[in-house]
């Protein structure tokens, strides 16, 4: 019987395939929905708010940091979509500030969302995933996971988990034939970001200073990190596993 990457072309590589896409409702997460679904996917979004949800895509409102509504979530998925092949760990909230800008409520809270909150998910998702043989697991990390910026104490230090969580479940579930790899986006074009500018004292300054911070002069695209997450959850890279794949204009390793 020939494997499931043998079988697909490049343009359908997902068909057949079931993907969640956790904070699939807007930015980023939205941008690797619709990648997903152009490429033969049925997609379920999970998400705590639920805006205009393009036709075709089953969207749930639940928060990762809620157990219960978790497993709800991923039974009700599983059931309707008849199992899950691929978990995209997308769902994450940003911070701002040095080591004392931020209250030990907040730290947990980021923490909750950003690292716990991928457990729960990959977690209530296994039983599924081990049934598949197309199982993936793509976690979104970001470029502050290895690179020092200034006044990202809080949300590096999650996004620095990501990245070693990302290893450890790619060693812990090669046996579960479960490849498990991230993305480290730079500073990407999308609403999170766009608040912070809002919120700036010269928001043009600081558009045009994230713009600099970047070799390639500009933001990441939520549709060029989006390709990077369907490359390597695609059932044509099944070789690759324990891979973090920077998305971030060169702002990791070129200097220009």
């Amino acid at each position: 019987m020939l494997r499931y990457a043998e079988r697909m072309s490049d343009a359908q590589d997902f068909e057949g395939l079931v993907a969640v896409v956790t904070g699939g409702a807007s930015g980023i997460g939205a941008a690797i929905a619709n990648e997903l679904s152009a490429r033969g996917s049925r997609v379920a979004i999970i998400d705590r708010q639920l805006g205009e949800i393009p036709p075709g895509m089953l969207a749930i409102e639940a928060d990762v940091t809620d157990d219960a509504t978790v497993v709800a979530a991923v039974q009700t998925i599983a059931t309707q979509l008849g199992g899950i092949d691929v978990l995209i760990n997308n769902a994450g909230i940003g911070a701002a500030g040095n080591i004392t800008a931020n209250d030990d409520d907040e730290w947990h809270r980021v923490w909750d969302v950003n690292v716990v909150g991928i457990a729960r998910m990959t977690r209530a998702c296994l039983p599924w995933l081990r049934r598949s043989d197309a199982a993936s697991i793509v976690n979104t990390a970001s470029v502050v996971a290895h690179v020092g910026v200034k006044d990202r104490a809080l949300y590096a230090s999650t996004k620095g988990a990501v990245a070693a969580l990302t290893l450890a479940m790619a060693a812990d579930h090669l046996a579960d034939g479960i490849r498990v790899n991230a993305v480290s986006p730079g500073t990407a074009d999308t609403p999170w970001v766009a608040r912070l500018l809002e919120a700036a004292e010269s928001p043009d300054a600081a558009a045009e200073a994230l713009r600099k911070r970047q070799p390639m002069g500009r933001l990441v695209s939520a549709d060029e990190v989006a390709w990077a997450v369907a490359s390597l959850a695609s059932p044509r890279a099944a070789s690759t596993t324990g891979t973090i794949l920077s998305v971030d204009g060169g702002m990791r390793s070129v200097r220009v």
